[in-house]
């Protein structure tokens, strides 16, 4: 195992940033801020923005990250593979995952958003790093899906090999109805984003997850 990989299995929080939550200054800001609380895993997210601006920003974050933190870069196989960014995620509309693995090759992480156990499986199967599993409650990111059984997604972490990440509207006072259930990895975007102490936020829920006795996996 490589040490992007080692990095991945270890962290159990994922923060997400989002162009539509926050705009590139103070996303940087975040970023600083955020890993200065832990080992985390960070992802851009900018569906509308301009690509020049997208690139220098991720150039930006790679040199600032030195490697030490996996950056993610989401939908854009391209923009990954301009930069040299170290992962990319995809959601079930996006590029499918064998093209982007023979694009990227074998040492670029490839993450997936699933929504179902048979979507959860054939991303293993077809040589996933990681799967985003959700929405697991209500989220401003996914307006029109419904919050999901949560005994779906313990069966899902149960069925998989891969680290799994919930995500969908978690918030440090709703995550204990997934710590309570054994979950201790998830991703977020408002909640550290929106939080206005991001180094603090980012050190509760990684106390709160590095403390979870995992009974799911």
């Amino acid at each position: 195992m490589d040490r992007i990989r080692k990095q991945l299995s270890r962290a159990r929080f994922y923060i997400i940033l989002d162009t539509q939550v926050q705009g590139y200054p103070a996303l940087f800001k975040i970023l600083k801020e955020s890993v200065r609380a832990g080992e985390v895993i960070v992802q851009l997210r900018d569906k509308f923005g301009r690509s020049r601006d997208s690139l220098r920003f991720i150039q930006k974050a790679l040199r600032f990250l030195d490697q030490n933190i996996p950056f993610i870069v989401n939908d854009r196989v391209d923009w990954a593979l301009a930069t040299g960014a170290p992962g990319v995620h995809l959601g079930q509309d996006d590029l499918p995952l064998p093209v982007a693995r023979k694009i990227l090759g074998r040492k670029v992480l490839i993450g997936v958003s699933c929504q179902t156990l048979a979507q959860a499986r054939q991303a293993e199967a077809g040589g996933a790093d990681y799967i985003g599993f959700g929405s697991v409650f209500k989220t401003f990111t996914k307006p029109d899906r419904p919050p999901m059984d949560l005994g779906l997604l313990t069966r899902v972490i149960k069925a998989s090999n891969i680290p799994v990440y919930a995500i969908g509207g978690i918030t440090l006072q709703n995550l204990s109805r997934l710590t309570d259930l054994g979950v201790n990895r998830v991703a977020v975007t408002r909640a550290v984003c929106l939080s206005g102490r991001v180094e603090r936020t980012t050190k509760f829920f990684l106390e709160r997850l590095n403390s979870v006795r995992i009974r799911v996996q």
